[in-house]
């Protein structure tokens, strides 16, 4: 017997199937600006000093105004933006005292967790040599905003490893600004890129070997040279 011919779709069908899809996977639209802008600024597409206006982002989103000013007053409250009735949302400047705070609150955070990450389980040891591997990769495609995502995750993981979720919310809070300063740091200083992978492996070293003065001692000087770059004191 010949084979039965494959099914053939209704284009009334596919098409209904496809808006179902397409109305089930779309966000809000108040979500979809947020998101946009909260990814332009945060890669710097969108960088500190830039007036945004409720027309333009209407149009790039795709969206009436009335959702972009909801998404605008949520970026507000985290502290991207600065609002100024009828002229628009100025994108905010990464700030001297923000860094220092976040430098310093990192500080505090990852010495901890790098010193308890001794003696480290096979897992975390996988889980950061996998991290880095992808570092290592995303560098060499050049996609700096990548880069930056995973710099933090590799942070993150050994905080994360830690078991204290009251220190890895304090932590979440802060991965805005460190996405942002980290994007920062590699536009200005492009070979800050490989310097930060060689680091990411001395303090996975030492906290392979067991090390916890000495995985404490890289994340020190790690994370304090965020601080210098950023602000444009390197020589």
């Amino acid at each position: 017997m010949p084979a039965a011919p494959p099914a053939v779709k209704s284009p009334a069908k596919s098409a209904a199937q496809s808006t179902v899809k397409s109305s089930v996977k779309q966000p809000p639209a108040a979500e979809r600006v947020y998101a946009h802008i909260k990814e332009a600024v945060l890669d710097r597409r969108y960088e500190g000093g830039t007036l945004l206006t409720e027309g333009d982002l209407a149009t790039a989103v795709g969206v009436s105004r009335t959702p972009v000013r909801e998404a605008l007053l949520r970026l507000e409250v985290e502290g991207l933006i600065k609002l100024y009735p009828k002229k628009g949302a100025l994108v905010l400047a990464v700030s001297a005292q923000e860094i220092a705070d976040v430098v310093e609150t990192r500080l505090l955070v990852e010495e901890f967790v790098a010193r308890k990450a001794v003696p480290a389980s096979a897992q975390l040891i996988g889980r950061l040599e996998k991290l880095l591997q992808e570092q290592r990769q995303l560098a060499e495609a050049g996609d700096l905003a990548a880069v930056s995502v995973k710099d933090r995750c590799f942070h993150a993981e050994i905080v994360r490893n830690a078991g204290n979720d009251i220190l890895s919310r304090l932590y979440d809070q802060l991965r805005d600004r460190q996405l942002r300063m980290g994007v920062a740091v590699m536009e200005a200083h492009p070979g800050r890129i490989a310097d930060n992978i060689t680091e990411h492996g001395e303090l996975l070293e030492a906290i392979r070997s067991g090390d916890a003065d000495g995985a404490a001692q890289v994340v020190r000087r790690h994370v304090s040279r965020v601080k210098v770059l950023v602000r444009g004191e390197d020589r």
